[in-house]
């Protein structure tokens, strides 16, 4: 049986190097920025524990994200597993332990991929895969280079290797068990102190986070702030001091072709964008949902307008869905059948380019329906609260179908969604949260449906010539 919320927080009392506003942070589970967060993803947790969800979430006694599918039904059944998670926070976060498990199965799918050059990782990958599962650990990474000095390799020794450098961006870091430390935009050929690829406990002497601003740390209350005060995930810069690497711990070495292949070769990546696709359309349904309650708190859900817009939102949902169910239709085998099954490759790239494109225009239109409603709102509940305030607040801010207690915690909620800094963190995340789009359009570009494409205009081209009559 996977571990309880209890376990995994008392895990995460490690002595972890965490830093924020200047201060080292003792107790993640315990500091006013993180603790709330902790919670939720303790949550997750328990929801394998409760007999509700238990056999949607669980496999062979493990969560289905570590599975390796092998069939249809196998990828139907982690998409369930997938939903059940998203839901419980709405889809706002996105890294939940089933992000790094799906992509470590992909992993164990094709380890042969690891087994590069001078270098076997194969093996070590193989190892990351049983240990997060049986584990059940919350596995988090950083593969992105900062624009001055990423990680790279300083030393090599008998029993590992030391690491110095830099990698953004952390999200979930500070809430997880270990950190896959890797690269995957691609690096040029020189870069081979830089092509590595390792998995550390987050307490590891010399690793650092360096948290942004905390938006949990900042909601007055769950009443003001429903979102950002229970599901701020956190972004966190990784800074490795020297950080020594024992080699059963390193998946590839010094080989720029194996680093980025890792990704791409597997179906690690693939698996990612299944989970987050999942969690994309659950999002969707909720902001579609969030809509449909401020048109009829605002009384224009009869407007022939504002059901229009809604009609829009809700064919965003369903598109978010579709790509979703397509993918798991269109499955493909890994490595001739022997590493299972993936999501189909197309549509999984093609969803990154809608979700990317789309968010922006279903916050957008969400905003029109809300109105100036949204920042007009009082500072804090204290103000409902207050023996003088309270009563003009429940005068004047109340309409015809909800009292002002309800109205205020609608209004707040959308604001949440759709206007604070936390709503613009989700808006940059889902455009960037799985590599930037030149990586993954180019990969797109790669797969083969443009050979298809090119073939059929061809056929065009190929049935006449410059003497042909009509």
């Amino acid at each position: 049986m996977t571990r309880s919320g209890q376990e995994y927080l008392e895990a995460l009392r490690d002595g972890r190097e965490v830093w924020l506003d200047g201060e080292r942070v003792k107790d993640v589970t315990a500091h006013p920025a993180f603790r709330a967060t902790a919670a939720s993803f303790a949550g997750l947790f328990d929801l394998a524990h409760d007999a509700a969800h238990r056999e949607t979430l669980l496999s062979g006694g493990v969560h289905r994200a570590y599975a390796v599918p092998r069939s249809y039904e196998d990828l139907v059944a982690r998409r369930r597993a997938y939903k059940v998670w998203a839901e419980a926070s709405y889809g706002f976060l996105g890294r939940t332990p089933d992000y790094m498990a799906s992509g470590a199965a992909g992993f164990a799918a094709a380890p042969e991929v690891f087994d590069r050059g001078d270098f076997a990782g194969g093996e070590h990958a193989l190892a990351f895969h049983r240990r997060l599962a049986e584990g059940g650990l919350y596995g988090a990474f950083t593969i992105t280079d900062p624009a001055c000095e990423g990680v790279r390799v300083v030393e090599e020794r008998d029993g590992g290797i030391v690491v110095r450098g830099a990698k953004t961006i952390g999200t979930g870091a500070v809430f997880a068990d270990e950190i896959l430390v890797g690269t995957i935009e691609p690096l040029p050929a020189e870069a081979v102190d830089r092509a590595v690829t390792f998995s550390v406990a987050v307490d590891t002497p010399g690793l650092k986070l360096i948290s942004r601003t905390s938006y949990e740390g900042n909601a007055r209350s769950v009443f003001d702030a429903p979102l950002s005060s229970r599901y701020d995930e956190n972004d966190a810069l990784l800074v490795c001091e020297d950080v020594f690497v024992p080699w059963e711990r390193v998946l590839t070495y010094r080989d720029v072709a194996a680093t980025g292949a890792i990704w791409w070769e597997t179906p690690a990546y693939l698996h990612f964008t299944h989970q987050s696709s999942t969690r994309f359309w659950t999002k969707l349904e909720f902001l579609a949902g969030l809509a449909i309650l401020l048109a009829r708190s605002n009384g224009t859900d009869q407007v022939p307008q504002v059901v229009q817009a809604i009609g829009r939102l809700l064919g965003a949902v369903a598109q978010a869905k579709a790509f979703v169910l397509g993918a798991e239709a269109s499955w493909e085998p890994v490595t001739g059948g022997r590493g299972g099954v993936r999501p189909g490759q197309e549509l999984s790239f093609a969803q990154r380019i809608m979700a990317g494109e789309i968010y922006p225009r279903v916050v957008a239109d969400i905003k029109l329906l809300a109105g100036g409603a949204i920042v007009q709102t009082p500072a804090s509940s204290r103000d409902l609260l207050h023996p003088e305030l309270g009563p003009l607040i429940q005068r004047y801010v109340r309409t015809p179908g909800d009292p002002a207690e309800d109205r205020l915690k609608l209004l707040k909620l959308a604001w949440d969604a759709l206007g604070s800094e936390f709503a613009g963190r989700h808006e940059q995340y889902e455009r960037f949260y799985q590599g930037a789009p030149h990586v993954y359009l180019t990969m797109q570009t790669w797969a083969g449906a443009a050979d298809a494409c090119e073939s059929l205009a061809r056929t065009c081209l190929d049935g006449y010539d410059l003497g042909t009559t009509k």
